[in-house]
């Protein structure tokens, strides 16, 4: 939400000047984003005649200006702008002045061999409008010389805040104001509602047919306006909250909408077949809209027509056809009230936002029609003339009194800051809760989003001072404290040390995903009936989509290896499962001179995480199982799962499917995985005590063993087989080698593996290592592997 400071004024009586007043919105709730000087951005430019225009001798389309800036000698100016001509009056940037809106420091430069000494603005170029056909034009008698954010008035601070959703009294200028002054900046300007008399009956039937989404219409004719440009103050202060002017019975209804919070619509009576009817759509209708676009509809979508065509998608925005334009000399002014329910609705199955939908969904003023098409009125007579009709009501806006016992001890046990009852009182005043003697407490019209006792307690507080609430330290216990983590807290806390020590950056991304986000992990189980946007709609069922999208945003802004992992939750349809996913991507190592050029992470580097990882949970790494994958997500031949059993599935991992690479617009090859930690068994509790460590008496024997095997032959089998051999001897067992070639029967491998033989009270004699030897060929002869002569 933008606005100036001397529109703020314009409802606040106050002598605060912008610091206090910045400080004051953020202490109230209301967080400064940004603060926007236009004199400083525009205070180089200057008033400046063209005395002279002549063909640039090699371009036909440029023209050598003579300008004069009202210092000095005039300037050589090369000008490309249609209208340059002798005589205008425009707006000079000199060398050395920063163009805002084409991110340029203006210098002398030679265009097509003639020097140019700075140049004449637009109004994009100086980002006051998307207007670009031409250099800006003044009035002739506009001061040569001086400043052109001066004499325009472009001198007012421009101040944005962040509305939270629940303060919709907010998303207008008075709303702020009335906040300020409940905040002891000043006092809140009376509101000057106009008495507005209809000079004849409303010659356009008005009325709502759908009470659940518009339950109330009202609305008047004004009959012989002229419309035309705004006058300069309104143009003004749209324009510097980034709106553009565009006819003056339009800018008003903007005008009006962020004075006040209350949106509201015009329709040329012209265009108007009939009555004017609030209603829902029906099937097979649609509507071209303001924007251009056109949209169907259907019957749960509210919309505004007549006798032969929609108008207007109700509460978020008109169509083109009854859009007034100069020649419009009779219009209806619309100010209704829509179901914010309805609105949110409408808009994200539209996919249609605009600054009426973002009122209306939050939940406008249901009080405040009749006041604000009686303004708008005003301000359409003031600037376009004409003479309006009678007010039309149709419907009733949702008026019931909303009223809560208060107690005013409330306030210090729920946010432990002491207020006096008349400070309370006084606070809730000034906000325009009225307070009776027995602390009944009616609920204005504009707050929907007070319902309890609890929501009273935070007005008064944060008008009070957030920072004067106490900072009180919890109570200890005598003697020492007991631990609070849960043992699935205290996995969490190992894998995330684990996985920080391994390099891995830490991120935190969405818990929801769009749909085809989510359709590539074979859908989500859950999506939501109100999300705040069509992105970020379904619970993801997997951690990746957020990484390879946190990833490819990584890579696009030139990182060269992105190691990520999170820990959070995958919504499945049975439950929430907490889950470590990581994501690797780019170059595992850079060039050097040692290894030449750089080299790629590869589904090898995805298994040496899960098993750090799993080793750091606890779980049980020397007697997984590696098989192969169950997601599609991943490329066959190049991803397995880590496994205790053949269904307690601990960990996938691999390199992904370049078809999921390509779902998510990612170029190269991704290498991701993820570990289930609710799937590690939980140990079983021993006490909090160690054994001590002994290490054994004698040294290890390791003895190699080399077995020709089916080609299709998991290592990992011939592995485990090998270790099952002689479980009191043997402690170790890891392959050391592969090789397929000469002297390897076709369709075999030689796989040579290293035993480690670990003697206890005495050392192993020959007849020992021979009959450890003889079990261990045995083994893994039952899998179908001789031993390598």
């Amino acid at each position: 939400m933008k606005f100036t400071l001397s529109w703020l004024k314009d409802h606040l009586d106050t002598q605060a000047g912008l610091d206090e007043i910045l400080v004051a919105l953020t202490q109230v709730g209301l967080e400064v984003e940004g603060v926007e000087d236009p004199a400083a951005k525009l205070g180089a430019f200057r008033i400046a005649r063209v005395l002279t225009a002549e063909r640039h001798p090699q371009a036909d389309k440029l023209q050598v200006l003579s300008v004069d800036t009202g210092e000095g000698e005039p300037l050589q100016v090369v000008c490309g702008a249609p209208n340059a001509r002798a005589g205008l009056v425009g707006v000079f940037g000199a060398p050395g002045t920063y163009v805002p809106g084409l991110d340029v420091t203006l210098k002398i430069a030679a265009i097509r061999g003639v020097e140019s000494r700075g140049m004449m603005c637009s109004m994009r170029e100086l980002e006051l409008s998307d207007a670009h056909e031409g250099i800006i034009e003044l009035p002739a008698d506009a001061p040569v010389g001086a400043s052109y954010a001066e004499w325009a008035g472009l001198t007012d601070p421009v101040i944005d805040v962040a509305i939270t959703p629940n303060r919709q009294d907010c998303m207008g200028v008075r709303g702020i104001a009335r906040d300020l002054a409940a905040a002891g900046l000043g006092e809140l300007k009376p509101l000057d509602i106009p008495t507005i008399r209809g000079a004849f009956p409303c010659p356009v039937e008005i009325r709502t047919d759908d009470p659940e989404g518009c339950p109330a219409f009202f609305g008047r004719v004004v009959r012989g306006v002229k419309n035309g440009p705004s006058p300069e103050w309104l143009a003004n202060r749209l324009k510097a909250i980034g709106q553009r002017p565009i006819s003056a019975l339009v800018d008003i209804t903007n005008y009006v909408m962020f004075d006040h919070g209350r949106p509201l619509h015009v329709y040329d009576v012209a265009t108007l077949k009939g009555a004017l009817v609030a209603r829902r759509a029906k099937a097979g209708e649609s509507v071209l809209a303001l924007n251009g676009k056109s949209y169907a509809l259907d019957p749960e979508i509210t919309v505004i027509a007549d006798d032969a065509q929609v108008h207007d998608i109700g509460g978020i925005m008109g169509g083109e056809h009854s859009g007034v334009t100069e020649a419009t000399t009779d219009v209806l002014i619309e100010c209704a009230y829509f179901a914010p329910e309805n609105i949110a609705r409408t808009g994200q199955k539209l996919g249609l936002t605009s600054d009426a939908r973002s009122r209306f969904e939050r939940g406008v003023d249901p009080a405040f029609l009749g006041d604000g098409l009686a303004i708008a009125t005003r301000l359409v007579q003031d600037l376009c003339g004409g003479e309006a009709s009678d007010a039309v009501e149709a419907g009733e806006p949702p008026l019931a009194l909303r009223t809560l016992k208060f107690d005013t001890g409330l306030t210090e046990r729920l946010a432990g800051l002491a207020v006096s009852p008349d400070r309370q009182r006084a606070i809730l005043a000034a906000l325009g809760f009225k307070v009776d003697a027995g602390w009944t407490v009616l609920i204005p019209s504009w707050r929907r989003d007070v319902d309890g006792p609890a929501d009273i307690v935070e007005e008064i507080v944060r008008i009070e001072g957030i920072d004067k609430v106490p900072s009180t330290p919890l109570p200890r216990v005598d003697g020492v404290a007991r631990p609070t983590a849960t043992p699935a807290q205290l996995v969490e806390r190992k894998v995330r040390r684990a996985a920080a020590a391994r390099g891995l950056n830490e991120a935190v991304t969405w818990s929801f995903v769009s749909e085809a986000e989510a359709g590539v992990f074979g859908g989500g189980a859950w999506t939501l009936a109100n999300p705040i946007s069509e992105e970020l709609k379904v619970m993801r069922p997997s951690l990746l989509p957020g990484l390879i999208a946190a990833a490819k945003r990584n890579a696009d802004r030139g990182a060269a290896s992105i190691r990520l992992f999170e820990i959070g939750r995958r919504y499945l349809a049975d439950a929430e499962r907490p889950t470590l996913g990581f994501v690797l991507a780019g170059d595992r190592a850079p060039r050097s001179w040692q290894a030449g050029r750089a080299q790629a992470f590869d589904a090898y580097d995805a298994k040496a995480e899960a098993l750090a990882i799993l080793a750091a949970a606890g779980a049980p790494v020397d007697r997984l199982q590696v098989m192969e994958a169950v997601s599609p997500v991943y490329h066959p031949g190049r991803s397995a799962t880590l496994r205790l059993g053949p269904k307690t599935v601990l960990a996938e991992f691999g390199e992904l499917h370049p078809g999921t690479a390509r779902a998510f617009d990612v170029e190269g090859t991704l290498i991701a995985g993820e570990v289930y930690l609710d799937a590690i068994p939980a140990k079983r509790a021993s006490g909090h005590m160690r054994t001590a460590f002994a290490p054994p008496a004698l040294q290890p024997v390791t003895r190699d063993f080399a077995f020709l095997v089916p080609a299709d032959r998991a290592a990992d089998d011939l592995v485990r087989a090998v270790k099952g051999a002689d479980k009191a001897a043997i402690v170790d067992a890891r392959l050391f080698d592969v090789f397929t070639g000469a002297g390897v029967p076709e369709g075999q491998k030689s796989l040579a593996i290293e035993v480690t033989l670990q003697p206890g009270e005495k050392s192993f004699t020959d007849a020992d290592l021979q009959a450890i030897a003889a079990r261990v060929v045995a083994a893994a002869t039952k899998i179908g592997a001789t031993l390598r002569a």
